[in-house]
């Protein structure tokens, strides 16, 4: 067994430890933390199969960014940990009758699929290689940002702004205004005369103020 198995294997235990941690930890902090755990997991599963830019994807996109931000609304919303568990088994039958209805639809369309013709035939006949202006062949990550910036750069932006709309949201939702406490006026502080803050007093000699 090379190295390349050791790192597949450890990556692949890790990856369905971590998902599986996900969807059974109480906790719904712990719950995002083993999420970044899955993804960075699957990050280097990625690696090991040569697709550098989805690894790097990955790791910018979902663990910088979605998971983050659902750690920071998660860690700001008042939740009541106490009252989760205390309401946990009422529902469980019901996410019991969720969960098998899943796995049956799942365990159909895997018993279902087929690998299509055009899937085949693509595997038979790979589409060309990109090189550059020397004629040295391009990485992977090169190919996908030669075909990301220039066919799918429209759907590329669309993706940011859904990604821009989404945090904005995600913030507006978490923001409560505490009232009773005392704010900074920027514009209040930058606008200050001198004659609204300081006042020449002339005190008679040996009176005093």
């Amino acid at each position: 067994m090379g190295f390349a198995d050791v790192a597949f294997t450890v990556f692949a235990l890790f990856t369905v430890v971590s998902g599986l941690g996900v969807i059974l930890a109480r906790n719904p902090v712990h719950s995002v933390l083993m999420l970044i755990l899955a993804f960075i997991s699957t990050a280097g599963l990625f690696v090991l199969l040569g697709a550098e830019y989805l690894a790097f994807l990955l790791v910018v996109v979902y663990v910088g960014a979605v998971a983050v931000l659902f750690l920071f609304v998660v860690m700001m919303l008042d939740v009541d940990f106490a009252e989760l568990r205390a309401d946990y088994m009422r529902y469980a039958p019901l996410g019991a009758l969720v969960a098998v209805g899943l796995v049956v639809q799942i365990g159909m369309m895997v018993a279902v699929w087929q690998i299509p013709d055009e899937a085949v035939a693509a595997r038979q006949q790979p589409t060309e290689v990109m090189r550059d202006t020397s004629g040295e062949q391009l990485n992977n990550a090169e190919q996908l940002g030669q075909v990301l910036y220039t066919e799918y750069v429209h759907f590329f932006q669309i993706a940011g702004l859904v990604l821009l709309v989404a945090m904005i949201g995600a913030i507006l939702l978490t923001f409560r205004e505490r009232r009773g406490i005392k704010t900074q006026d920027v514009g209040e502080q930058v606008g200050r005369k001198r004659e609204d803050s300081v006042e020449v007093v002339s005190v008679p000699t040996g009176r005093g103020i």
